[in-house]
C-alpha cells in the first residue's frame, strides 16, 4: 500500500541453502593389483580429454589401456597428454614424477613413452562436478596451472594405488546421532510447552 512499517519487519528472508562445497582433503590410499591404477599424494588433478573437446579433471586414477594402447579412464576417455604404450611392452612402470616407462622385448633399458601432467587451481571449490568423478574448470575455480608431478605445489603419483573416499565414517555417524538427539530434545521441549499451554487454556 506504499506505507512504511514502523517495526521494519521483512517477510520472506528465511533459511535457504547458500552453497554446496566439496571437502578436498587427501583420501586414504588403497593398493590394487592393476599397474595402471594411479593415485595422487598431495595436490593436483589428472587431465582427461572429453569427446566434446573439453578438458575435465579428476583424482580418480582407475585407468587402463584402450585398444590403441592409450592410457584411458574407466569410461574410455584419454588421459592427457595422450600417452601411448607400445603393443610389445611387457611391463609398464610409472614413477612418482609421472614418467611412464615401457619395458620392450629386446631392449635392456626401459623406454620413456611420456609423462603425465597434473593441474592445480586457485580455488578447487569452484570446480563444476559433471558426474563420474569428473570436474570442469569455471570462472570461480580459476584457470588450471599445469605442471609435472613432484614439482613445488604438485603432488606425487603412486602406481598401483587408488585414492578412496576422504569421508570419516565414524565422525559422520557421530554427527548424525548428535543432530538426531538435538532434534528429539527440541521436539520434547515443544511438546512440553504445548501441554502447558493446553493445561492453562482449560483452567477456569
Amino acid at each position: 500500500a506504499g506505507t512504511v512499517l514502523p517495526s521494519g519487519a521483512q517477510i520472506g528472508l528465511g533459511v535457504r541453502t547458500a552453497a554446496i562445497y566439496r571437502i578436498s582433503e587427501q583420501g586414504s590410499l588403497q593398493p590394487t593389483e592393476n599397474r595402471f591404477d594411479l593415485a595422487i599424494r598431495g595436490n593436483g588433478y589428472f587431465q582427461v580429454q572429453l569427446p566434446t573437446g573439453e578438458t575435465a579433471y579428476t583424482r580418480d586414477g582407475t585407468f587402463g589401456l584402450s585398444p590403441e594402447g592409450v592410457i584411458v579412464t574407466a569410461e574410455g576417455f584419454p588421459v592427457a597428454p595422450g600417452i601411448v604404450v607400445p603393443a610389445n611392452a611387457r611391463d609398464v612402470t610409472i614413477n612418482a614424477n609421472g614418467e611412464v616407462f615401457a619395458a620392450l622385448d629386446g631392449q635392456v633399458a626401459p623406454q620413456n613413452v611420456g609423462q603425465l601432467q597434473l593441474a592445480i587451481f586457485p580455488n578447487e571449490g569452484g570446480l563444476e562436478a559433471i558426474g563420474d568423478n569428473l570436474l570442469l574448470a569455471t570462472p570461480a575455480s580459476g584457470q588450471p596451472q599445469v605442471g609435472a608431478p613432484g614439482a613445488p605445489g604438485y603432488g606425487n603419483v603412486l602406481q598401483g594405488y587408488v585414492e578412496t573416499s576422504n569421508v570419516n565414517i565414524v565422525q559422520e555417524v557421530t554427527n548424525l546421532i548428535t543432530a538426531q538427539r538435538a532434534y528429539e530434545m527440541n521436539s520434547r521441549v515443544i511438546t512440553a510447552a504445548d501441554e502447558m499451554l493446553s493445561t492453562l487454556s482449560r483452567m477456569r
